[in-house]
């Protein structure tokens, strides 16, 4: 990652070229390499017996392994995939584009993706894969899936293959990416859907069928098959997903190092335990992860529904992912969000943007918001994306708090459904 434009070219990726089959040459190193990033797999197929391509898959998407699961679980079937323009710029097009990947911008509606699509499955034949989640899961539970999976599925017309995994997210998970920790892993494909099943079922039905079998809880699986995880930095990186206080309820004072996370404000202490919960240090008494994260959530959905979510106004770098070439940057700026949506202006005219600035991105347009917590090594970041662009917005501002972002994205997009 960290690519840079050095020519700053702008040039928007082209979105209408049409994709390729994956490359039949590169196809044993594609597997050799997923075959070894998932060995020791446990593997599970239903209802998979005589299905051919084409057919579209949903996969859930817990970290960076899902892209060596997936492989190893469609082989020896090549792929289309589903990708954003990160792996274009890491990669290079022409890598990328032989491995089979169709370029998309993260919640930003195409008709030229949907158009690629279609065009791999009924042209090229080949599988398509997308992960709904569109984002790594914060924490070890189910990121906001869209809610016209349904009607996707039914409109391509192809038989659906979901792909649900275990023990990718406790084995790498988004909030420390640096240390691996000794999981096995368990995946299971499934046909869902055949073409007739799909025709018959309405996509409300679909929509359900999909939501519930993509549903994980990681912890719970993780108590199920009795793993425990003894690394000493497992707890490294917490208090980015669980930035508020469960005890004081103060926001941006959380911090966690080794197998400990605290409250920089009140001094409460836990301990992540080996099975995964966290223990009060003090009482004893334990909170799983995902039941912190949801009382965040909770929070601050009620906020967006009683009128009180007031958002951020922060000093921000901004970096540019026009295309496959690199990032460009922009400059310092300025970042709001609040009721209406984003607002990101810029302190100085860099005289090669693609977008007028200041660039606005109300709350209708966004399903969701695409965080990272340390990316390219430089902290927070959240991407805004346009037709033409990809906007990288950084910021040390404590009050820059990534997760609440999203949750309130994501409330926020609901609002504007019901008006």
């Amino acid at each position: 990652m960290g690519l840079v434009n050095k020519k700053k070219d702008m040039t928007p990726f082209d979105m209408k070229r049409r994709p390729v089959r994956q490359s039949p040459l590169l196809m044993p190193l594609y597997y050799a390499v997923s075959a070894f990033s998932t060995r020791g797999i446990k593997k599970n197929k239903i209802r998979m017996k005589g299905l051919k391509p084409p057919f579209l898959v949903y996969s859930t998407h817990q970290g960076f392994l899902d892209y060596f699961i997936v492989p190893r679980m469609l082989f020896p079937y090549r792929s289309n995939y589903v990708s954003d323009m990160e792996g274009f710029a890491a990669y290079g097009i022409g890598p990328y584009r032989a491995g089979g990947c169709i370029g998309k911008r993260r919640y930003v509606a195409d008709v030229s993706v949907l158009s690629n699509v279609k065009y791999a499955l009924k042209v090229l034949e080949q599988p398509v894969v997308i992960f709904p989640e569109s984002r790594h899961c914060d924490a070890g539970i189910t990121s906001t899936l869209p809610k016209n999976l349904g009607r996707l599925a039914k409109l391509l017309d192809v038989p659906l293959v979901l792909i649900r995994s275990h023990g990718a997210y406790l084995a790498n998970p988004f909030w420390d990416e640096e240390h691996r920790r000794k999981v096995k892993v368990e995946s299971t494909a499934e046909l869902v859907y055949t073409v007739d099943e799909l025709r018959a079922a309405g996509a409300d039905e679909i929509q359900r069928t999909v939501e519930e079998k993509l549903a994980y809880d990681e912890y719970a699986w993780q108590k199920e098959k009795r793993i425990k995880i003894r690394g000493n930095k497992r707890a490294q990186g917490l208090h980015l997903p669980l930035y508020r206080c469960v005890s004081c309820k103060v926001k941006g004072k959380m911090r966690s190092s080794g197998t400990e996370m605290w409250c920089d404000a009140c001094g409460k202490r836990w301990t992540l335990t080996e099975e995964g919960d966290l223990r009060d240090n003090g009482s004893g008494r334990s909170i799983s992860i995902p039941e912190w994260y949801r009382g965040e959530k909770e929070e601050v959905d009620a906020a967006v529904k009683n009128g009180s979510y007031r958002g951020i106004d922060v000093a921000v770098n901004v970096e540019a992912l026009p295309n496959e070439k690199g990032f460009v940057p922009l400059g310092t700026g300025r970042l709001i969000h609040n009721a209406e949506g984003f607002t990101l202006t810029l302190d100085n005219d860099p005289g090669i943007t693609l977008d007028s600035f200041p660039l606005t991105v109300p709350n209708k347009r966004l399903e969701s918001v695409q965080t990272e917590y340390d990316y390219k090594k430089r902290g927070k970041c959240i991407v805004l994306s346009t037709q033409n662009c990809c906007y990288y917005v950084y910021s040390k501002d404590e009050s820059f708090l990534v997760t609440e972002l999203e949750f309130a994205v994501e409330a926020l997009y609901l609002v504007c459904l019901l008006v």
